[in-house]
């Protein structure tokens, strides 16, 4: 039988925010709100929510690892399955509603459109992990399981990158609409480097030098504040 993980807080925060930004969408589909381009704000906004929790999910190893909160990564299915779930809204909204699922357009659009083939790369290798996130794959894959998940690694990359190349800007010159493109690629870049085994260990004994320093904080203050029992006299 299986055992139920229990209900925290941390647990109803990533459903509910993993919930939020669709019902905003909807919300903002019926009440006239996306813009007077809906199909592009749909795009767009489902685009960059695939792309924070795919973030959020990447950033759940480093944390747990570096502020000792264990339960992050017990969320990081959920919030990678999120990023999946308006991943495929994304494309959806690109495919079905604004090519009309008209392929071959699609197909002689994409040499001209780079963005196109990295943004389908990377929903394919979000599929992969998606549909094999279940514990029935993990048993059945054993040791390639972790494997296979680390395409998370490139999958990243890739959506800033194809979020970049989407955006009227030119990087290179650090012209147009580039802030957000920016700001996702240094934190990508951030998360990743955190992983090189040399970082990580100095941030993890970073971490226990603050915790130690806390701790012989706490122990003076309440040695100080302890009453005098030395008898008078």
């Amino acid at each position: 039988m299986t055992r139920k993980s229990p209900v925290t807080v941390l647990r109803v925060i990533v459903h509910i925010g993993g919930w939020a930004p669709l019902v905003s969408v909807v919300i903002d589909f019926f009440t006239n709100n996306l813009t007077v381009n809906p199909i592009q704000a749909t795009e767009q906004r489902t685009g960059l929510y695939a792309l924070t929790f795919v973030l959020l999910a990447l950033a759940c190893s480093p944390g747990a690892s570096f502020f000792g909160w264990r339960e992050l990564i017990q969320r990081r299915k959920a919030l990678g399955n999120y990023g999946f779930m308006y991943a495929a809204l994304h494309m959806l909204t690109f495919f079905g509603i604004d090519y009309g699922f008209d392929f071959d357009a699609v197909y002689r659009d994409m040499w001209n459109k780079w963005y196109i083939f990295i943004g389908a790369a990377a929903f394919l290798l979000l599929a992969s992990l998606a549909f094999t996130s279940f514990v029935y794959w993990q048993r059945r894959l054993g040791k390639n399981w972790k494997r296979l998940h680390r395409l998370i690694y490139l999958i990243a990359p890739l959506a800033v990158l194809h979020f970049t190349l989407v955006v009227k800007g030119d990087v290179t010159r650090l012209a147009g609409d580039i802030s957000q493109p920016l700001i996702y690629g240094a934190i990508t870049v951030i998360l990743l480097v955190v992983r090189v085994p040399p970082v990580k260990a100095a941030l993890i004994g970073l971490r226990y030098q603050v915790e130690g320093a806390l701790r012989g904080r706490g122990r003076t203050a309440l040695h100080s504040t302890a009453p005098d029992k030395t008898p008078e006299g």
